[in-house]
């Protein structure tokens, strides 16, 4: 039974992908139960452990108590292994380090590798590793220095340090978790430009990917960008700008907000909310007390998300952009989908269709549990729901108030949302076969 078991787990990249994944979430869950790992020295429930585990893992930030203050230092380390982890990826890792021992990658960690880092080959890919350890470390290290210059004004040197570190490794990897110890999230800190600056730098890049950074470092080697990355810069850009403009105008006026602040001050609210709803998961202002046209223009922001091989969730930018360009092609009467003069194939409009209605169904069953098990609008389950699947750990105030039910459905939304609905697909269904018929063309009325 067991050796029929392990290779059910072991048969595709898929699979092993979920083992791995559940399995970091189950140590990290018992590590973080251990009284040690809280300041009152009171162990916490297995329920709640499992929801920061998995919350660290796939990256998502979405927390039932104040980081800063209910866990210890030993706490904070277990939580920020799991970000780096789950943010770089468990095999990206395991990878590394076989590199350091000058092992060889066997053909079957380069495709566990090529479903983890979301690529179409398997070529160049221990490269491609190299290139993410590279830089995602050199982004946090200068994170971490930019940080503590800010934070040493406000505490001690040591512990402007630990803050540095910790949120530089959180907000590029799209946690959200932060040590303020107000659970209050970064709103202390609204009006300082040069953190919020840090900050939305840290998140971008951590939501662009690390394809889309490896080309940006080569740039001036090549001269030229793929197509993943133009359309990767140009749909974050405008999401960004966008989200920026109607976040603005929709809370220009709100004294909730940012209805009483200067124009610079609403101009940077409105940016740094926008940049967050790409997975970042800090806010510096109350959600809650946004408006529920904001609110709901957030939640569509938070379910296009970050951007393919990246440490964010959603659909995916890439996504978004072939689904707008596949409407634009219909609506012109054209069979092919062009970006940047370069025709899709099909088989990539179908597979972010797929992935679309998977998304879309997913946050609507989730949603609908949700609303069957908490006292809350239907607005803060969906924007709870939402968040959850995006991985991107905004929330109105409900994550602190979920029944036992409602804690489960969110890990497992934040667990799909960070492995993907199709790679769950693959790893749970049965192995397709070749089709070897195909059946007559029939037709139907749409529209």
């Amino acid at each position: 039974m067991f050796k029929k078991a392990a290779r059910w787990l072991y048969a595709s990249p898929p699979r092993t992908l979920l083992l791995g994944f559940s399995f970091i979430i189950l140590t990290g869950a018992v590590l973080l139960m251990l009284p040690i790992a809280s300041v009152s020295r009171e162990p916490t429930s297995f329920v709640d452990a499992l929801f920061t585990a998995t919350s660290a893992t796939c990256v998502t930030g979405l927390v039932l108590f104040d980081t800063g203050s209910y866990f210890s230092t030993f706490g904070h380390w277990v939580i920020l292994l799991l970000i780096q982890i789950g943010g770089i990826g468990f095999m990206t890792m395991a990878t590394l380090f076989a590199l350091m021992l000058r092992r060889r990658i066997s053909l079957k960690e380069r495709l566990i590798l090529q479903e983890s880092l979301n690529q179409g080959s398997i070529e160049g890919l221990v490269r491609l590793v190299r290139k993410v350890i590279f830089y995602a470390l050199a982004l946090e290290l200068a994170g971490a220095v930019l940080y503590t210059i800010r934070f040493a004004i406000d505490m001690p040197l040591g512990k402007a340090i630990y803050h540095g570190v910790f949120h530089a490794i959180s907000i590029f990897n799209n946690a959200g978790f932060d040590l303020t110890g107000t659970g209050s999230s970064f709103i202390g800190y609204a009006e300082d430009f040069y953190l919020n600056a840090v900050s939305m730098a840290l998140i971008v890049l951590g939501g662009f990917g690390f394809i889309v950074l490896a080309d940006l470092f080569d740039f001036r080697k090549k001269r030229k960008f793929s197509l993943h990355t133009k359309v990767v810069l140009s749909v974050s850009a405008a999401l960004i700008v966008v989200g920026a403009l109607v976040i603005f105008i929709f809370e220009f006026t709100n004294s909730r907000t940012i209805g009483d602040e200067h124009f610079a001050h609403k101009a940077l609210s409105a940016f740094f909310q926008s940049v967050t709803t790409r997975s970042g998961g800090v806010a510096t202002v109350d959600v809650a007390e946004l408006r529920q046209a904001t609110q709901f223009f957030m939640i569509i922001l938070m379910f296009i998300g970050a951007s393919p091989g990246s440490t964010g969730g959603g659909i995916k930018t890439t996504t978004f952009a072939v689904l707008v360009g596949a409407v634009l092609a219909m609506m012109r009467g054209k069979e092919d989908v062009v970006l940047f003069r370069l025709r899709l194939a099909q088989e990539r409009v179908y597979k972010a269709i797929t992935v679309t209605l998977f998304c879309i169904g997913i946050v609507l069953a989730g949603t609908m549990v949700l609303a069957t098990t908490e006292d809350a609008s239907f607005l803060k389950i969906l924007f709870e729901a939402t968040s959850a699947f995006g991985t991107v750990g905004l929330s109105m105030g409900l994550t602190g108030h979920l029944s036992l039910a409602g804690k489960l459905t969110i890990i497992v939304l934040m667990f799909i949302g960070r492995l993907g609905p199709l790679t769950l697909t693959y790893a749970l269904g049965p192995k397709q076969g070749r089709a070897l018929y195909r059946y007559a063309e029939g037709k139907i009325i749409i529209g």
